[in-house]
């Protein structure tokens, strides 16, 4: 509830004066305020300005508050008759009731009508959310009227028996409808089992885009959606993924309605901007709760998508609602799993670790819209949870979101913890969870309520960076310790990988001169093997040495090898000299590696023709030669 500020004061008026301001906010059947305390009206005389003069306006203000007063006779309290319009697959059920029924008369006229037991029947619909059949009409505060829908979950829809089977597996197989939001260019990915209707899907695309049923204008269903309580698997929707557009369609009646609403309600005309409002905390009334409202009544758009496959997705959805419903100054939450979360603040270096701080939302507590403006959002907690925190949050509104949350609390924080939030009641949300991971598991240091402070919340999460900063402490000494060992040991390693290393170097190269001298061994040996067949081959094939007395002329040889030793040989003068080289060659001492050479006169006797006669070359009657190995 927001009040004017510096245009008029309130006053401690009578209670019929209070009484008549709230009948002009919520407008009744017939325009008089009921009083709870029988069947009488209170009455009273006109509100008149000009009486109070602490209360009139000041010239300069443009601002006028002009509430509907009832009248002054007393008159007996006259039933409020309701409308109801409730829709079930291709059939619409008109209903009208006393506002003092219960839902669960409704649903007896509609078990009469639709033949549907009561049991598996479910009524949506309601604005303030799921309703008990034992809930009383009044006590919704429903306008005169309604439309409301059937869902029967446990009762098969229509099929036709001549395509029951693929029918049937169409009901099974789930449908991904991208749905663009054509004012605001958002782009939907929704799922919804083949099972689902068409009303669903646009009672779902209501609850994000906040654009009611009737208002809805739709592109892109096929031709044979003609029906809205048809299912998706027989609407022809493509397989598995359709696009859709929504819009909101301009209706007179709706203008219409608009008007009528507000020729009933309290006008507050104002030429000022934002700053002319007072927070109604300051007259002791919460926000989110005007006169009986409950705040998820005022909201349009939930915070966080029901049953939502991908969290990270859901986050998306939820930061973006919660920086439209209360600004850009605030936490920034963490985009993930509550896994991730663990993950970027447990799991890395000692040096590097946070708390992590979930917080978890309900929209239909009183306090959340205090909280949130002026205590999450304030710029002191904003920047000291930014800097040692890891933020994450959390809906809790729905209940499938609630046992989801539960799951995954009770996975990782054990039961205890997941019981103490399962029975927090409604109003002592939203909570504020501080969570300090260890060795073994994650210790819950800190639950804060919303009933809280700025300079409480702010305490309470400095406590805790107390505790977290003596635990980060021990944990970086462990560390450097374990970093200190696994360094030593590294370094060992390293030394020990480089001995072996070197010591396989050395084997190699060892193993390659052996195998080098190995293979020069062969070498050699088969040389050796070579010049001695050679030496053999020369030796046999030398003619055999004349006798000292010998009819032809005998040339007497002795030559002198590089060891010191003589080789002395008799040839016949006419003996060519190549059998000389022969001679020599048969001994050991090839003529094409060393060079037989004369005394006197010196010469290399290799050089000369080797098919002269000794007598030729002047080696006769005797000469001592010398062999010299070749350069």
């Amino acid at each position: 509830m927001m009040f004017l500020k510096g245009k008029f004061q309130l006053q401690q008026l009578p209670a019929h004066y209070l009484q008549a301001a709230i009948n002009g906010v919520i407008p009744q059947e017939n325009g008089i305020l009921q009083s709870d305390y029988g069947g009488e009206t209170i009455p009273g005389p006109a509100f008149d300005p000009t009486s109070h003069p602490a209360s009139a306006p000041t010239p300069s203000s443009s601002s006028a508050f002009r509430p509907v007063m009832p009248s002054r006779q007393i008159v007996e309290r006259q039933p409020r008759m309701l409308d109801f319009r409730v829709e079930y697959r291709d059939r619409n059920v008109d209903v009208v009731l006393e506002d003092s029924c219960t839902v669960g008369e409704i649903k007896q006229i509609l078990e009469n009508e639709l033949q549907i037991p009561v049991s598996k029947m479910l009524l949506k619909g309601w604005k303030t959310g799921d309703v008990e059949d034992s809930t009383v009409l009044k006590s919704l505060h429903l306008p005169k009227n309604n439309s409301l829908y059937v869902l029967t979950p446990d009762l098969p829809p229509p099929s036709s028996s001549s395509h029951a089977g693929a029918l049937q597996e169409s009901l099974n197989q789930n449908f991904m409808l991208i749905i663009t939001h054509r004012e605001v260019q958002r782009e939907y990915n929704l799922n919804f089992s083949g099972s689902s209707t068409i009303q669903e899907v646009k009672r779902n695309v209501y609850d994000l885009t906040s654009i009611p049923v009737r208002h809805q204008l739709w592109e892109g269903w096929p031709a044979s959606a003609t029906d809205d309580s048809m299912c998706l698997a027989e609407s022809g929707l493509s397989y598995p993924c359709h696009r859709l557009t929504v819009g909101r369609r301009s209706s007179p009646a709706q203008t219409r309605e608009q008007s009528e609403e507000q020729s009933t309600d309290v006008h507050m005309v104002s030429d000022s901007d934002g700053d002319d409002f007072e927070d109604a905390s300051e007259f002791g009334v919460d926000d989110g709760e005007v006169f009986g409202m409950a705040s998820s009544a005022l909201r349009k758009s939930p915070m966080m998508p029901e049953n939502a496959e991908n969290e990270g997705d859901a986050l998306l959805q939820f930061t973006a609602e919660f920086s439209s419903r209360y600004g850009d100054c605030h936490p920034v939450f963490f985009i993930g799993s509550l896994e991730a979360a663990f993950q970027e603040a447990f799991y890395v270096k000692a040096r590097d670790r946070k708390l992590l701080a979930i917080y978890l939302h309900h929209d239909e507590s009183v306090l959340t819209n205090v909280f949130c403006s002026q205590m999450l959002c304030a710029e002191s907690i904003v920047s000291y949870l930014s800097q040692n925190f890891i933020t994450w949050a959390w809906d809790l509104t729905k209940d499938a979101n609630r046992a989801r949350f539960l799951t995954m609390c009770n996975r990782h924080f054990g039961s205890v913890v997941a019981q103490t939030i399962r029975t927090q009641k409604t109003d002592q949300f939203p909570l504020f969870l501080i969570i300090m991971g260890k060795r073994s598991s994650n210790e819950v240091l800190n639950v804060i309520q919303g009933n809280t402070t700025v300079d409480e919340l702010m305490m309470r999460l400095m406590a805790a960076m107390e505790i977290f900063t003596a635990q980060q402490q021990e944990d970086i000494k462990d560390e450097d310790e374990r970093e200190a060992r696994e360094n030593v040991k590294r370094e060992q390693d390293e030394a020990y990988r480089l001995s072996l290393e070197a010591d396989r170097a050395k084997r190699e190269a060892h193993e390659r001169e052996m195998a080098e001298q190995f293979r020069l061994e062969q070498i050699r040996k088969e040389q050796e093997e070579e010049r001695e067949a050679i030496r053999l081959s020369l030796e046999q094939a030398l003619p055999p040495e004349p006798k000292e007395e010998n009819a032809e002329p005998v040339s007497k040889l002795r030559i002198r090898t590089p060891s010191g030793e003589f080789l002395e040989r008799r040839f016949l003068a006419s003996n060519k000299l190549q059998i000389v080289f022969d001679f020599v060659a048969s001994k050991g001492f090839p003529w094409d590696e060393f060079k037989l050479l004369s005394t006197f006169p010196r010469r290399d006797v290799t050089q000369l023709d080797p098919n002269k006669s000794l007598l030729e070359v002047k080696l006769f009657p005797q000469e001592t030669l010398f062999l010299e190995a070749k350069e």
